[in-house]
């Protein structure tokens, strides 16, 4: 894998690039999978005729990790973080329970939170990866 900022070769796994410090996947100058110099705002690279664009989710837009987390860490007892996340029959039924055990039933929300930020919860309910 090449860094899509300046072309260095990188680990697969790399998070950023050790030679310009940018992270792994950001950039536009270079392919990830050959290495070559692209065209700016090139679909495809010229070279090897890998994708240069990230994918479109048949689902819709990639939803924030950290703005479902955070929804589900403060506002997890009304289920907001899982209307968030299109799961609306989860959050109807945590409104539910909250209501109906004085707000105990918040401990729930608050736990999908701390999963959704570790890592644990990482789709939406459309299948699409949230994004960090």
């Amino acid at each position: 894998m090449y860094c899509r900022h300046c072309g260095n070769q990188i680990e697969d796994i790399a998070a950023i690039c050790v030679k310009c410090g940018v992270a792994n996947g950001q950039g536009s100058n270079f392919c990830p999978h050959c290495g070559v110099q692209t065209q700016p705002g090139g679909a495809f690279c010229t070279s090897c005729g890998v994708a240069l664009t990230p994918p479109a989710y048949a689902g819709g837009a990639q939803k924030s990790k950290m703005a479902a987390g955070l929804l589900g860490i403060f506002l997890g007892a009304w289920g907001i973080h899982n209307f968030y996340l299109g799961n609306t029959g989860r959050g109807i039924l945590q409104i539910v329970l909250t209501t109906l055990t004085c707000g105990a039933a918040g401990l729930w929300g608050f736990i999908e939170g701390i999963l959704i930020l570790c890592g644990n919860i990482n789709t939406d309910a459309n299948g699409v990866p949230l994004q960090e």
